[in-house]
């Protein structure tokens, strides 16, 4: 397969490993509503807020859709677009080291973009699938970047959005280039044979059923048959014989026993509902002289790949690159279901948290969301503000009062400091709980769903994961409830087979380990990473 390269690639290539993890930390004042209901804010860069997120969430999360800068070189966006923010200017400076005075802005945009596309794939369920929104600038460098992280066989479509068309070049005679009326979703799934439901574009008024011609121009011998004592000489019907007799009896028994009590629209649609059974007609119209199929009653239209119906921007805020919310809505009807998550960890103006909010406002379900904003500001006045708007009710611009959605969010900044001090050693402050996450994570690979209120944090391909931190057996000295010993043992929450212990240190021979069948990793040594 072939693959991208660029001035910083070796170093950004790994680089998602040294970040180190830190610790979410709550913000109440912040919080909105109902906040236990499983929706989060985060503040922070968001590299270092994904890999704080991962212990809670990798391979839970069923859709991510992104929309990350643009690298346009427009200087004015608030969410600098060529990647030039002091954030990763430091990152870059750091990272890449000398090299980053010679990166153009499409380097750049890569060294960005590269880890953040690693990280983002571990949060996918199995089933899972990511969108990024993208233009012409960096669409072909993110197909190669998309399909050497998630893999070519896992690329679905790329989805074609209306952008509006400024008439500035109205006024020249001749053009350099025609103006660009259309953006690009590009679409990845977890797994290359992973399948979706049908994508519906559903009619503002349901459409009933009619006839339409039997006959077709497209010329198939094949296909031509006598009906109604007529046969085509070019051409071809529309359905092979045994179908099309099967449709002929079903609309003379429509006449003779339905029709009455029904109109053919009812009966289809009572069929359908009641025995998953889709009728086919045919009849000769004698008023037309023609054989004709009836076309059942529709309330959408398959959609393609072709979403031109919706423009792109969005008009709920004043931020620059706020999506429509209607085009994420689509994404999240389509993809996800009731209790799915749906992470955006580019979340500038939180479109993403109000398309959720309307959904589960119209069918009932309980999706929640993951958001994720680099710039403090606008995290605060922008994505949470306008999100608690939307749960709470608020005047819209013609003075109307719009009613709130309901529901919630927690939000949270990022821990100044890592996980793990200098040294090696777990922070002080550091709870059972959020260390809990941390070593299920490291020891399953998978987010910890569990409640962190016993020492036994669940069990994985039949290994019994415990902690022993924090006197999470009740000692009155938490030290000394750390390290396992028999005794500690004979408390531990039981498992008939192998045990992962995490602890300080062990006061039991090789032997007695392996009579338990224990397995022993020692505290903090073995989670430093």
């Amino acid at each position: 397969m072939p693959t991208l390269n660029w001035i910083g690639k070796e170093a950004v290539v790994k680089h998602h490993k040294d970040v180190p993890y830190r610790l979410l930390e709550r913000v109440p004042e912040l919080d909105c509503g109902e906040n236990e209901c499983g929706n989060l804010i985060v503040q922070g860069d968001n590299l270092h807020a994904l890999k704080a997120l991962l212990p809670r969430f990798a391979g839970q999360v069923k859709c991510i859709y992104i929309d990350p800068p643009y690298n346009t070189g427009n200087e004015g966006w608030v969410y600098n677009d060529n990647v030039n923010s002091p954030e990763i200017k430091r990152w870059l400076g750091s990272v890449v080291g000398k090299e980053d005075e010679t990166l153009d802005r499409h380097d750049r945009w890569l060294c960005m973009m590269y880890p953040r596309l690693l990280l983002l794939r571990e949060f996918l369920r199995e089933d899972g699938v990511i969108f990024v929104s993208i233009d012409d600038y960096e669409v072909t460098a993110l197909r190669f970047l998309m399909d050497e992280i998630f893999g070519i066989s896992c690329y679905k479509s790329t989805i074609v959005v209306r952008r509006g068309i400024k008439n500035v070049q109205a006024q020249f005679e001749d053009l350099s280039a025609l103006s660009t009326g259309h953006e690009y979703i590009l679409m990845y799934s977890k797994q290359r044979n992973t399948r979706f439901p049908k994508l519906m574009l559903e009619h503002e008024i349901e459409k009933a059923g009619k006839w339409d011609t039997f006959w077709r121009g497209t010329d198939r011998p094949t296909m031509r048959y006598e009906l109604f004592d007529y046969k085509p000489e070019t051409g071809q019907w529309r359905w092979e014989k045994n179908r099309t007799i099967k449709a002929i009896e079903n609309y003379k028994y429509y006449l003779s026993n339905i029709s009455e009590n029904m109109t053919l629209d009812e009966w289809f649609i009572d069929s359908l509902t009641s025995a998953n059974e889709k009728l086919d007609f045919v009849r000769q119209n004698e008023d037309s002289n023609s054989i004709q199929y009836y076309v059942p009653p529709s309330s959408g239209k398959l959609l393609s790949d072709n979403w031109m119906d919706i423009l792109l921007s969005g008009t709920q805020t004043s931020f620059d690159t706020e999506k429509n919310v209607k085009i994420i809505e689509r994404v999240v009807k389509w993809i996800t279901k009731n209790d799915d998550i749906i992470l955006d960890s580019f979340a500038g103006s939180g479109t993403t948290a109000h398309a959720v909010l309307n959904l589960n406002k119209q069918d009932g379900d309980n999706r929640q969301f993951i958001l994720v904003e680099m710039d403090k500001t606008i995290a605060e006045t922008v994505t949470a503000e306008r999100n608690k708007r939307v749960i709470e009710g608020y005047d819209n611009a013609k003075g109307e009062q719009v009613e709130g959605l309901g529901s919630g969010f927690q939000f949270y900044r990022l821990s100044q400091e890592p996980l793990f001090t200098a040294d090696g050693q777990v922070r002080p402050d550091v709870t059972f709980a959020q260390l809990a996450e941390f070593v299920w994570f490291k020891e399953t690979g998978t987010g910890f769903t569990g409640n962190a209120n016993s020492p036994l944090l669940g069990v994985f391909n039949n290994n019994a994961v415990y902690l022993l931190y924090n006197g999470i057996l009740g000692d009155n000295d938490p030290e000394k409830g750390n390290v396992l010993t028999p005794s500690i043992y004979k408390n531990l929450p039981p498992f008939q087979g192998r045990k992962i212990i995490y602890a300080t240190a062990c006061r039991g021979g090789d032997s007695w380990l392996n009579r338990k069948q224990i397995v022993l990793k020692q505290t903090p040594y073995e989670l430093n990473v």
